[in-house]
């Protein structure tokens, strides 16, 4: 349960989000750096989301579990750069 669909090590305190694999493909790949609205800091992409979620983005919060259901689920807005030449 500490591992990442992509092989990382997750340990309280990283800025680590997961990503519908929906989104994979709009240049939400593996490291990319994402800019969430309402947290501070830039984010990574280091896990991918089972198959049935569609545009969803899931922020790892640490082992604060009252954290993460306190913040429950909630529209947002997220900035991240896409290359050229992968469109």
């Amino acid at each position: 349960p500490a591992i990442t669909a992509w092989g990382d090590s997750i340990k309280p305190g990283l800025k680590w989000i997961a990503v519908s694999r929906d989104l994979l493909n709009k240049g939400l790949g593996y490291n990319t750096m994402v800019k969430i609205d309402s947290f501070e800091g830039v984010y990574l992409v280091k896990d991918k989301m089972h198959s049935r979620w569609k545009n969803r983005i899931d922020i790892y919060m640490g082992e604060n579990v009252n954290k993460a259901k306190e913040w429950g689920r909630r529209k947002i807005t997220i900035k991240y750069a896409v290359l050229k030449d992968s469109l």
